[in-house]
């Protein structure tokens, strides 16, 4: 009688202990309901999912420079903010493959009329990207998104500067490779050349250096970034940390304390069930690359989309086809087509509902978001369904071993 008095007392307070600890995780999360109201209210406008697409899920990933709050010790204007990092994450419906682009935050783009935080409404135009953000919050820019890609967004996560080093600390740190030592006063990193484990702030300064690094592009940063990305899927996969509740506290604690995310997705079963997902998704088959860009041709400070290559990425995810990458830097198949068009509007192709937003005077654009190298509006490509070979890496791919 002893022993079954203990043992049920002993399930009783387990019991009550996974009650508390759940209910702490589940309350960390913070709920986006402002942009879930703008989007529903939009419905109409946004694209529907193609019927070979069904059970893929494509979430938003959007790093914030916010620097209000904790935040505020980086500098700027308190209350401002603009998308410094916003990734495309498309999960196949199979869950055997996933696909990460980021999508240059200096890239011009068609962004619509959005409602700003005053309840104005901002003038649909062409601007560059991370713009949409700061004019519209979330929702600003998951229009735009949508609207040049043709692609559902079905979910979407905010992460700030604060947010991304407590994440990284929760895992212990993650693993790179420096060339050559950096100092980056901007950034607030020191780093010696070699291999080494950042953490927290150097980490933080890593993933946002730009000048001291490369050749200072943007291109090259978020190149950075993917590998950065890469290392984490590693180290989380390798360790085992999904599947260790002692290591798994923390980093849930970290992750539902570090974000704001849409109804859909904000609550501690849906990012456990987010977790399973990608937990079993081999790194080989976890693709990380950049929506094909280059220099603007009126501002080279500037970023445009590549035709028809851009079209064909997001026409492949959009229909829930794996993508082909390359090592960053290799010569393209022979077969490659090269892209004579930039996309700066709306839908790409089938399935992009949203009609085409005003663009600046001067640009030239296409019905279909196009515009070739002098203006005019650039012929669609006879091979826009293909899906040629694009620059990237996979995450079992580690960066250190190439030093």
């Amino acid at each position: 009688m002893i022993t079954a008095g203990v043992v049920a007392f002993l399930l009783v307070a387990t019991g009550a202990l996974l009650w508390i600890a759940y209910r702490t995780l589940d309350g960390n999360i913070r709920t986006d309901s402002a942009t879930d109201r703008l989007l529903a209210r939009l419905e109409a406008e946004r694209p529907s999912r193609t019927a070979g697409a069904k059970g893929s899920e494509n979430i938003l990933l959007i790093g914030s420079d916010d620097r209000s709050g904790t935040n505020s010790s980086y500098g700027g204007e308190p209350g401002t903010q603009r998308s410094d990092t916003t990734i495309l994450l498309h999960l196949a419906a199979d869950r055997k493959h996933a696909t990460a682009v980021s999508i240059p935050r200096d890239v011009m783009v068609t962004v619509p009329a959005c409602e700003k935080p005053d309840g104005t409404r901002s003038k649909a135009g062409l601007m560059q990207f991370n713009w949409a953000f700061e004019m519209g919050g979330a929702a600003c820019s998951i229009r735009a998104v949508e609207q040049l890609s043709g692609i559902r967004i079905d979910h979407y996560v905010i992460l700030d500067f604060n947010g991304f080093k407590t994440m990284v600390n929760a895992i212990g740190g993650v693993e790179v490779c420096v060339p050559q030592a950096i100092h980056d006063k901007d950034a607030r990193l020191d780093l010696p050349a070699g291999r080494q484990t950042l953490h927290g702030e150097q980490a933080l300064g890593y993933v946002r250096a730009r000048e001291s690094l490369g050749d200072g592009s943007d291109t090259q940063r978020m190149g950075r970034q993917q590998q950065f990305l890469a290392a984490l899927i590693r180290k989380v996969q390798s360790q085992g940390v999904l599947l260790n509740p002692a290591r798994l506290w923390p980093v849930l604690d970290a992750a539902t304390s570090s974000v704001k995310a849409d109804g859909g997705l904000s609550s501690l079963g849906a990012l456990y069930d987010l977790t399973q997902d990608l937990r079993d998704i081999p790194s080989a088959d976890v693709v990380l690359l950049t929506a094909p860009r280059r220099p603007y041709r009126y501002d080279s400070d500037r970023d445009e989309f590549v035709q028809p290559q851009t079209t064909q990425l997001f026409t492949a995810l959009r229909d829930d086809r794996s993508v082909a990458v390359r090592p960053p830097g290799s010569a393209p198949s022979p077969g490659a087509v090269a892209g004579a068009g930039v996309g700066v509007g709306a839908g790409v192709g089938a399935g992009a509902s949203p009609s085409p937003s005003p663009v600046a005077a001067g640009a030239g654009a296409g019905s279909d978001g196009a515009v070739g190298a002098a203006g005019a509006p650039a012929k669609a490509s006879p091979s826009a369904d293909a899906s040629p070979t694009f620059e990237g890496r996979t995450a079992d791919v580690d960066a250190c071993a190439q030093h």
